[in-house]
């Protein structure tokens, strides 16, 4: 998402302070399961959670298709429409083509004020567009070639049933024609296929460095790509030598710290040796640059994907239910604005992979021993810690009520919403993090892993069907296994006012799970024996050791007893 700037010192490299993406890409020789995973995080304070949905479909001769500008919401221009296009759910189209964005902004002179097709609308376009990852790249290309590019600048993660690919770009400024137009109309980019077998990842920096100019099966690029940065002084060595990222968006300490930290956690996760770049993810060491991709030390299973994208730093030097921050109860999140001063010294706090203000985030799964209409966009809305993914087919052709457009917004609450469903559940827990999250998590954990072994289930029954068919069922399915969610999702709401209402913690004679399947919420609390539904061995948990320690420090000669 595009970002803001706190400090004209970042001008060159967001930090990603107000608004940020994260995507880790699974290639299938990665994966157990031989599928292509591809995970976002829509992050943004003003962005609505919702699930984006155009039918495909035949269109006349002469239609014009609007640009709207995806994060601003203006209109930028019209566009000729084409013959076909395909359905698409979220960032997902009906043939298993996925693109996913995180923006690293780069260098700020480079951006077209006059350009008229924005990230987003590169994005949602060109599924609608195209049926491979090789097409996907060329399209993204001629589309803002054609039109002008009118962000900043981005990573794309575009992938199919066969291969995975990072794409970065970025447009080439203003210069005037003399007669109004733009001389550097367009976009400078280079596309590198991730190899079978690895990992990647980027989160709001070009992570792009060398790359061959003479392997077209899998590496793709503009033809001006390096001349252009010598044209504006970025770059003065030999081709061999040049690396986009150096040249377009050089990193600083915030691009360290508050991006590349994010890729380093999922790479550690699932990796060996990788805490040799921890001095590089904290922004200590610069030169101690991470690789684009990694091979994992085992496969990765699309559970590991959904939970790295719930991420804290747990484990690390940044772990962030550790420090004074956390408060009494472990809340790994700090509100903006991330930079901070205290006599005169500048801190900083941490970005992780989870974090408060996601709008939507997803788990895309493309399967190449399946029909093309049977990939899988894992779905979820507000922050993925805290919330739940659920399988919508991607050749669906219906949105669950709950994850509609219109259904809400950031200015309006709707009781019938995901999005104000789970916000009201997370923003409760981040009071009681370390105890609430966990009842959360065995909610989630539960849901999840259910439907991943549901997903064989309907493959067996339902990949033999007629193409018609076929899509009906699994929009079926994806439109009622939403809403049932959406149901346990307000079971689990109640459960948890009830359990931790004004800071206490009522007893139970078995877990969240049990409350949730059984619905017998007053034979599932310990009551004090009169039969009038009033609870018994009612706790007080008070704050952990740590914050204990720190009130006394702070406080503690007025807080003190006197015997």
């Amino acid at each position: 998402m595009k970002r803001l700037l706190i400090l004209s010192v970042l001008v060159l490299t967001a930090y990603a302070t107000a608004s940020a993406c994260t995507n880790f890409i699974v290639t299938r020789g990665a994966s157990t399961d031989g599928s292509i995973l591809v995970s976002y995080a829509a992050d943004s304070h003003a962005l609505y959670g919702a699930l984006y949905h155009t039918q495909g479909g035949k269109h006349k001769a002469g239609e014009m298709l609007p640009v709207i500008n995806w994060d601003e919401g203006n209109y930028l221009t019209d566009i000729p429409q084409v013959p076909v296009t395909y359905t698409t759910n979220g960032n997902m189209n009906e043939h298993s083509l996925i693109i996913a964005e995180t923006t690293y902004g780069g260098r700020s002179e480079l951006e077209d004020k006059t350009g008229k097709i924005d990230y987003g609308s590169l994005i949602y376009i060109t599924l609608q567009r195209a049926k491979t990852a090789r097409e996907a790249i060329l399209m993204i290309a001629e589309l803002a070639n054609t039109h002008g590019y009118a962000s900043s600048g981005e990573s794309f993660s575009i992938a199919d049933t066969e291969e995975a690919w990072i794409m970065e770009l970025i447009g080439k400024g203003f210069k005037d024609d003399g007669k109004g137009g733009n001389l550097n109309k367009g976009i400078v980019w280079v596309a590198r296929r991730i190899p079978d077998g690895y990992v990647s990842a980027h989160a709001n920096q070009a992570r792009i460095t060398t790359f061959p100019m003479n392997d077209p099966e899998n590496c793709l690029y503009a033809p001006d790509v390096i001349s252009f940065a010598r044209e504006q002084g970025y770059f003065s060595g030999k081709d061999e030598e040049f690396s986009f990222s150096d040249a377009y968006a050089p990193a600083d300490f915030g691009a360290l710290r508050g991006c590349e930290a994010r890729v380093w956690a999922f790479f550690r996760t699932v990796a060996d040796g990788m805490d040799r770049y921890e001095d590089y993810a904290m922004g200590h060491n610069p030169k101690n640059k991470m690789p684009l991709w990694v091979k994992p030390s085992k496969k990765v299973s699309p559970k590991t994907v959904f939970d790295c994208m719930r991420d804290h730093y747990e484990g690390t030097k940044m772990d962030m239910t550790k420090d004074l921050g956390a408060g009494g109860h472990a809340c790994p999140y700090r509100w903006r604005p991330m930079y901070w001063e205290v006599d005169g010294v500048e801190y900083c706090n941490e970005r992780a992979t989870a974090t408060q203000q996601t709008g939507f985030w997803f788990v895309a799964q493309a399967r190449p021993w399946a029909p093309k209409d049977m990939g899988i966009l894992w779905f979820g809305v507000d922050d993925a810690a805290t919330s739940c993914l659920t399988p919508i087919y991607c050749s669906s052709t219906e949105v669950p009520e709950c994850f509609r457009e219109g259904n809400g917004s950031m200015l309006e609450y709707s009781p019938t919403s995901a999005f104000w469903l789970f916000n009201r559940t997370t923003n409760f827990a981040y009071m009681r993090y370390d105890m609430i999250a966990a009842d959360i998590r065995k909610v989630t954990d539960e849901w999840e892993n259910r439907m991943l072994r549901e997903a064989d289930v309907i493959d067996q029954k339902v990949a033999p069907l007629k193409e018609k068919t076929r899509r009906k069922a699994l929009t079926a399915y994806s439109v009622s296994t939403a809403e049932l969610l959406f149901g346990r999702w307000q079971s689990l709401n109640s459960y948890l006012l009830v359990k931790y209402v004004d800071g206490n913690l009522k007893s139970e004679q078995a877990d969240v799970l049990s409350y949730l399947d059984k619905d017998a919420s007053h034979k599932h609390w310990v009551e004090n024996g009169n039969g009038r539904q009033i609870p018994g061995k009612i706790q007080f948990p008070g704050y952990n050791e740590a914050w204990k320690r720190a009130v006394a420090k702070d406080n503690g000669e007025i807080l003190k007893v006197i015997k």
